[in-house]
């Protein structure tokens, strides 16, 4: 008999999510009665507000949402994404640039597909949110990592993205704040990196879909508002899922160029369709209507943030970079490798988060994840007693 024909190979070279591996690995645990703490997701613990779910609740009531809408999203939304990004992002753009996506991540997959070719470079800023390199990779580009440690704040220099740069450079990743590390850039920074890529006609796809959360009075400033001549090689991508605690409702957007929106919108018209129409109708609520309850959000992230980066720079040999972003701290933890912990040898970040799991039942991700080796992420956007609870835990472990 002949043998089944093989697997997709470029598939089959995709790895699973690291951030959701360990996530799911922390919630069987739990399920099986351990106290298990997670700092795994990037997810916020906060319901919804419910003028969002009231507006889903309307919306299901009406007929005109349950048929086929236009691929790129209802025009309501894009308009309202529109006023949103010209209002955060320093962007005048016409709805006819917009898409609506499946989540943020569906943007980033786009974005991608829609502006690298067969064996084109694409620089990626390390540490990194685990995506991307596989996005990079199923558009048939390759990622060429360019790292910032710690003693950077974890954020790369124009000297170091020219040193990575070739002939075959065709894209840059640009995230602020970051995931993993909540750093956030300068303005100087951002304007520096921008005109950067405009001399050299290089595309930058930048995620920012924590832009509404940063503290000590920072702010993400968009790399298209300090260059503005970059916008006619930029995608943005954005959503709704950490601003408004909807990561489940699953409605993200990417605005660029109008011939490259109008490739991602032909590919989405076949790959998905319009996203779920009562999810865009609920977004569009998070953003024309009160923002009073995002901000409680963001002022309760900050007061964790604060507890979070306290309580870990009490361990010793654990270093604490401090994110002005988004809702994780990167901490660099080459001070506990090599050494012996509850028994224990431990040479790599992985192994220690092993570790942690294992003695104190608490979940991070370990740095290989989002590059190299000797750090760990742990998100804050979980309760404050557990938060704290969780670190404790990592105190009596090494201290």
């Amino acid at each position: 008999m002949t043998q089944r024909a093989p697997l997709s190979r470029k598939l089959s070279a995709i790895a699973e999510s690291a951030t959701l591996k360990v996530d799911a690995k922390a919630k069987a645990l739990k399920a099986e009665g351990r106290p298990v703490i997670s700092y795994a997701a990037g997810e916020p613990d906060f319901a919804t507000p419910s003028f969002i779910v009231d507006a889903a609740t309307e919306a299901l009531h009406d007929p005109a949402n349950y048929r086929y809408t236009p691929a790129a999203g209802l025009p309501v939304l894009r308009e309202a994404i529109a006023a949103k990004t010209v209002r955060d992002s320093g962007l005048e753009v016409s709805p006819a640039q917009i898409v609506v996506t499946n989540g943020g991540k569906q943007a980033v997959y786009q974005a991608f597909q829609a502006v690298v070719n067969p064996g084109d470079e694409v620089l990626l800023p390390a540490p990194y949110w685990t995506t991307y390199p596989e996005a990079i990779a199923l558009a048939d580009g390759i990622p060429v990592e360019v790292f910032a440690g710690a003693d950077q704040e974890y954020k790369v220099t124009v000297a170091q993205l020219e040193a990575a740069r070739t002939d075959r450079t065709t894209a840059l990743v640009f995230v602020s704040p970051s995931n993993p590390t909540g750093s956030v850039y300068t303005s100087e920074e951002t304007r520096a990196i921008g005109q950067w890529a405009l001399e050299h006609g290089i595309w930058v796809i930048t995620d920012e879909i924590y832009q509404n959360l940063v503290y000590e009075g920072a702010r993400a400033v968009s790399i298209v508002e300090v260059v503005p001549e970059l916008a006619g090689q930029t995608i943005l991508v954005n959503g709704v899922a950490k601003t408004y605690a909807m990561t489940g409702w699953r409605v993200g957007w990417m605005v660029g160029p109008t011939d490259a929106i109008k490739l991602a919108a032909n590919l989405q018209s076949h790959l998905s369709s319009n996203v779920n129409n009562i999810a865009q109708r609920a977004a569009l609520a998070a953003l024309t209507g009160p923002q009073t309850e995002a901000e409680q959000m963001r002022l309760a992230f900050d007061r964790r943030r604060k507890l979070i980066v306290s309580e870990l720079a009490k361990i010793p040999g654990v270093s604490v970079p401090n994110p002005l972003g988004a809702f994780y701290v990167y901490p660099d933890v080459t001070g506990l490798l090599g050494r012996e912990w509850a028994g224990k040898t431990v040479t790599t970040s992985l192994e220690l988060a092993d570790l942690i799991l294992d003695e104190a039942e608490v979940a991070v991700v370990p740095g290989e994840a989002f590059g190299p080796s000797g750090y760990v992420r742990l998100s804050y956007a979980l309760g404050d007693d557990q938060l704290l609870e969780g670190v404790q835990r990592l105190q009596r472990l090494f201290g």
